[in-house]
């Protein structure tokens, strides 16, 4: 196998149009341990991001010491990436891991024992529940638990408590992405697949650096591009990524206005009549509304705002106009923007203008950033209801109630769900009281963070914190539980393209850790939540018995599970759902018959404006008639609400790198990965870089309204006018705070979020930058990324060459020894500032 920190994507197996993606098994096992020397190898799937790669875990002595793609499943096709070869056990069999409950006394964690530690939180919760009613409680989730746990907690939480406060950290990465789905086809569930990607003829990536978040997903794409049919690549983006590398068509927009450009593209295709009148006028609804809106948005308007050519704005619509497949990914840079949901919705009209949906190459992948987004947008966990149920309909609410033997007034449905904005909003105020915090780091991955500090450090607020390490947020925690991990229990979760997998119990957990299932389990059985005949709420003995709940809730609606079982995930691929009886091996695309469910009485959501956020309501939805088909929807472009001004002249945007995921809590406990981007950086254009006078690696100060950080600057191919910071790096391995020298880009984000998604705009700020201490060489950013220089350390600007490094830089592609494997991995990590002693303190 390539070396694949400095060679990411691997080798290049091409294959052209149509025909299947070959397959190439990737491997990584612990120094000095050949393939004969596993004992056993256990069926999983990595969860270190959200392309749901299948693969093996291998066991030796009791000990997961590798792991390899599973050659037969239809997402990977036996392929890994970086962090799932370098950071899957690794990043779990770690001497910081938390082996057992911890409680504050007198100001500081100490451990103790599963009942004191579940005592603690059920008399505080049960005292709240008394005195203050379900609305003082708030759970706030992740992207990385499992579906049965999922579904646990978003039954313990609208059927035993009753709080419509629940939400997940993916209302931070993609909660658009639903929102999207919904207000263009009535319900979440991805149209397309990644076969689509063997079968395009172009492939239009909307603010997605795929070859970074998703990077076998992008291998898959670049065995296509060394193919004899090479598909069209056009790629929105504002820094030269690898996927700008590639494209066809570049358009390098401002942040914040793309839905500026979405409106020209629109315009343009229906302008040059490249649309399916029968096919609009068969299954869609809102074209007269949607061509207003658009009218106005010209190729040199918009060009005007976005900061890009007219005319590239010209071929990109044509490439999607004359194209005979078009597949269309979006991301990040447009769900952490300004006008996220909206924009989005762009890009399902121009599908739907076009009728390409249903068919090979012909999809839509509103992405996904995390492995099991998706389940958490299933369960309900992130507030809305189970199985694609629309709060707003009273008979979804009956049946969720008659399914759970539970009053229906129990359910919360009064009101739409609380997202996690206004959640951290309420503990601030004070009237919640109670949050608990499951596989997530608020402390660093949440807007405006020395806001969020504040709030997780209330005296008033019982904060519990359910995670695998120590991490910031835990550290504010009154109570902290050890979590099992990937490989140490048993589950479900979904990917971006709905196939299911099976992640079967490889190892024992750490000391006293448990699964996330048991102890919610745990607590809904202290708690005494019963039915209305007097049974216990959930009497599931584990994650099968979860499942078979599960599934039974999902049956009827769009996510059907009903045709799937353990047994049936085990030896195989995996499956995409619905799979039922009218689809007894799962669909891989949606929508291939244009009906869509818009059906008021079945569909999930009755629409947003998009604009003001305003619900549609179920009396207006239904007179729109909408019978089946998609709905054209459309809004008013405004810009940012904060953009440069004389004292905060750049815009900021974050992002991720191929060699991190979220915090850093798995992967920076990889030496590999973490030698390969060791700490915090900022990237600047080479022009806006000589008006400040900063060289490459200078130590700069990057400052917004709300905040600060200090770190090396990198010198990139990133826009003129923009300041891209990566999100990854907090404090859990220097000193727990931010100190003399913050580090965490989140420092600088404002508290704002889309009207209809909720999401946050990570991607839209004002800041200054300065130089505050000179150059000690290259910053320690990637060299082989969007992240690559393309100026020699306090050198003159370099050249760049047709592979798009700078031409002094190019000895510094690699600028780390190539990773090493020992045989105890875990002993060469970073060790967090606090460690807890037995009995003892931090």
């Amino acid at each position: 196998m390539a070396d694949r920190i400095s060679e990411i994507w691997g080798t290049r197996t091409p294959y052209a149009r149509d025909e299947p993606w070959p397959v190439r098994v990737d491997q990584a096992l612990d120094a000095g341990v050949a393939e004969g020397d596993v004992d056993r190898w256990v069926q999983s799937a990595c969860v270190l991001c959200s392309n749901g790669c299948a693969c093996d875990i291998a066991v030796k002595d009791g000990a997961m010491v590798g792991v390899r793609g599973r050659a037969g499943d239809l997402v990977n096709h036996g392929r890994l990436g970086p962090k799932g070869l370098f950071a899957s056990w690794q990043g779990v069999a770690n001497k910081d891991r938390l082996s057992r409950p911890l409680i504050r006394e007198n100001g500081e964690l100490v451990e103790c024992d599963w009942d004191t530690a579940m005592g603690r939180i059920v008399d505080r919760s049960k005292q709240l529940l008394r005195e203050r009613g379900p609305l003082s409680h708030g759970f706030y989730t992740s992207g990385q638990l499992f579906l049965e746990e999922y579904y646990a907690l978003a039954v313990i939480g609208k059927a035993g408590i009753g709080t419509p406060h629940m939400d997940g950290n993916t209302r931070l990465c993609t909660a658009t992405a639903a929102a999207a789905l919904k207000e263009s086809f009535g319900a979440d569930g991805q149209p397309g697949a990644y076969t689509d990607i063997d079968s395009c003829d172009a492939m239009f990536l909307y603010g997605h650096n795929m070859a970074e978040t998703q990077t076998v997903l992008w291998t898959r794409v670049l065995d296509r591009i060394a193919g004899p049919d090479r598909p069209k690549i056009v790629c929105v983006d504002p820094r030269d990524t690898m996927v700008a590398q590639y494209a066809d068509v570049h358009l390098a927009v401002r942040p914040g206005t793309n839905l500026a450009l979405m409106n020209a593209l629109v315009r343009e295709l229906l302008h040059m009549g490249w649309e399916d009148p029968e096919y609009v006028q068969a299954h869609t609804q809102g074209l007269d509304e949607l061509r207003k809106a658009v009218e106005p948005w010209t190729a040199e308007a918009a060009a005007e705002v976005c900061g890009v050519d007219a005319a590239d704005i010209r071929e990109a619509a044509r490439i999607f106009g004359t194209s005979g497949r078009v597949l269309s990914t979006v991301l990040q840079g447009f769900y952490q923007s300004s006008q996220a949901t909206a924009a989005s919705c762009q890009v399902n009209n121009l599908h739907l203008l076009r009728g390409m949906l249903g068919k090979p190459g012909c999809g839509i992948l509103q992405m996904n950033g995390q492995p099991t987004a998706q389940n958490n947008r299933e369960c309900g966990a992130d507030g809305d209801l189970p199985g694609f149920r629309n709060w707003e309909n009273a008979e979804h609410v009956q049946e969720l109630a008659r399914l759970w033997n539970v009053d229906p007034m129990t359910i919360p449905h009064w009101a739409p769900p609380t997202h996690a904005m206004q959640i951290f909003r309420y503990a601030e105020q004070g009237s919640i009281e109670f949050l608990w915090i499951s596989a997530t780091n608020p402390a660093v991955s949440m807007p405006e963070l020395p806001r969020i500090r504040d709030i997780l450090a209330k005296p008033g607020l019982f904060l519990v914190v359910q995670d695998l390490y120590l991490t910031e947020t835990a550290q504010a925690a009154d109570v902290v539980l050890p979590a099992a991990g990937w490989g140490e229990k048993t589950g479900t979760f979904t990917n971006v393209n709905r196939t299911v997998h099976l992640s079967d119990k490889a190892v024992e957990p750490p000391g006293e850790a448990r699964s996330d299932l048991d102890i919610f389990l745990d607590y809904s059985n202290r708690m005494g939540f019963t039915t209305l005949d007097g049974s216990p709420l959930l009497t599931w003995d584990g994650p099968e018995d979860a499942f078979e709940a599960w599934k039974e809730c999902s049956g009827g609606r769009p996510c059907d599970y009903t045709g799937i079982s353990y047994e049936r995930l085990r030896g195989g691929s995996g499956i995409a759902w619905p799979c039922n009886e009218e689809n007894p091996h799962g669909r891989m695309r949606l929508y291939e018959d244009g009906v869509f469910p818009t059906e008021p009485d079945y569909c999930e959501s009755y629409g947003h404006d998009l604009l003001t956020g305003a619900s549609v309501g179920a009396q207006a939805f239904k007179a729109m008639a909408p019978g089946g088909r998609a709905i054209l929807k459309s809004a008013v472009y405004t810009s940012p609400h904060e953009e440069p001004d004389p004292a905060y002249p750049l815009r900021y945007t974050t992002g991720r790198t191929a060699y991190h995921f979220h915090t850093r809590t798995k992967t920076g406990r990889s030496a590999p990965l973490t030698a390969a981007a060791p700490k915090a950086w900022v990237e600047i254009a080479g022009e806006d870089a000589d008006a400040l006078g900063i060289s490459e690696g200078d130590l700069v100060r990057v400052s917004s309204r709300r905040g600060r950080i200090e770190v090396p600057a990198r010198i990139s191919a990133i826009r003129p006018g923009t300041v891209f910071a990566p999100f990854h790096y907090g404090y859990w391995d220097a000193g727990a705070s931010p100190a003399q020298h913050p580090t965490a880009a989140n420092e600088l984000t404002l508290t704002e979020w889309d009207p209809v998604s909720k999401q946050p705009m990570f991607k839209n700020a004002a800041v200054r930058v300065e130089k505050i201490g000179p150059s000690t060489g290259y910053a320690p950013a990637p060299t082989t990324t969007a992240s690559r220089p393309v100026r020699s350390s306090g050198s003159a600007p370099a050249t760049a060459t047709a592979g798009g490094q700078a031409g002094e830089a190019e000895e510094f592609l690699y600028h780390s020894a190539p990773p090493q494997f020992p045989d105890a991995i875990r002993d060469a990590q970073p060790t967090p500032p606090h460690n807890v002693q037995p009995g003892g303190t931090p």
